[in-house]
């Protein structure tokens, strides 16, 4: 059995479609469902079992025997949200336990970390200690656990991945509100017949953008490698600005025109207003070779699902 914990999420859906594309369907979902339709996001794939993250690790861990992988997905991925006790619980304590447990059974653990570990990037986006200053107790919480898991890596007999999600887009994320990508909420504005609309200044602002597609294939490859153990950078390796993102989306809506917006104040001094993944290390050390989507491949992709089905995936983990 393999584990997925925030399986009903954004990239843990995808994930576990990623492992019915393998033909595996024995798959623990771990996640809540306090948000009902979330469940929308599980229609369209396989699983054997799902349990609420809460009693998953209440209970005796034991109970469900030794798993084949466990991919942790689960976590408080709000980047404003501001109470810091709730987002280590969560990020934190419930990541050592899980991996503790992971490494008692000698199993994989691979695990999401987040870019933003690296704050205004000022020192670079390389997977070292000196690169990180986090900007929000979201980062904060990511950072704090991939120095624990940096500690123990020596000791450590079986793998471990941590991989660093920069801007993540595609199928699956319209629970994510807020949280979601700008092509969820730019498409929702052009069906409505809307303008588009990006903060002033989006020709400035400049990210590493990375379809959901190619966050489950490095996941894939590291299962398929299990020698291989780090923390990885998991973008595209390509930094392109939101005024680009948002003529490209508005290019598949006809008569769709892109508007600004003053930039919201409660952002001032949280944002990051540059993101690009150094691969070297995924490259070297991950031995990942394969190439990620262009940021037009994505858009494409991603706005076709989105006109098809209003973003699910609907065919069964196996188209």
């Amino acid at each position: 059995m393999y584990i997925v914990t925030g399986g009903a999420g954004f990239i843990g859906s995808n994930l576990v479609r990623g492992l019915n594309r393998r033909g595996i369907d024995d798959i623990l979902v771990v996640d809540d469902l306090e948000r009902g339709d979330k469940h929308l996001n599980l229609n369209g794939v396989r699983f054997a079992d799902f349990v609420d993250y809460r009693d998953f690790i209440a209970g005796e861990l034991g109970r469900f025997g030794k798993p084949a992988a466990v991919l942790h997905q689960g976590a408080c991925s709000d980047t404003t949200e501001r109470d810091g006790r709730y987002m280590l619980s969560v990020n934190y304590e419930y990541s050592k336990r899980l991996c503790e447990w992971s490494a008692s059974l000698g199993v994989p653990f691979l695990y999401a970390s987040s870019a933003a570990t690296y704050g205004d990037g000022s020192q670079g986006f390389r997977e070292e200690p000196a690169c990180e200053w986090p900007l929000n107790v979201y980062g904060f919480s990511k950072q704090l656990f991939d120095r624990w898991v940096r500690a123990r890596m020596p000791q450590q007999r079986s793998q471990v991945v941590g991989l660093r999600y920069f801007n993540v887009y595609g199928p699956q994320e319209n629970h994510k509100d807020r949280m979601a990508s700008v092509i969820f909420k730019l498409h929702g504005q052009a069906t409505r017949g809307e303008p588009l609309k990006i903060f002033e200044g989006s020709e400035r602002f400049v990210r590493d953008f990375v379809h959901v597609d190619d966050c489950v294939a490095v996941n894939l490859h590291f299962l398929d490698n299990p020698g291989r153990s780090g923390i990885f950078n998991c973008g595209s390796g390509r930094a392109e600005s939101f005024e680009k993102l948002a003529r490209c989306t508005a290019s598949h809506y006809a008569g769709a025109r892109v508007e600004y917006m003053p930039f919201p104040a409660d952002l001032q001094g949280k944002y990051q207003a540059f993101t690009q993944a150094d691969l070297t290390r995924l490259r070297a050390q991950g031995g990942y070779t394969a190439q990620f989507k262009t940021l037009e491949q994505g858009i494409a992709e991603y706005v076709a699902v989105l006109k098809a089905t209003g973003g699910y995936h609907r065919e069964q983990g196996n188209g």
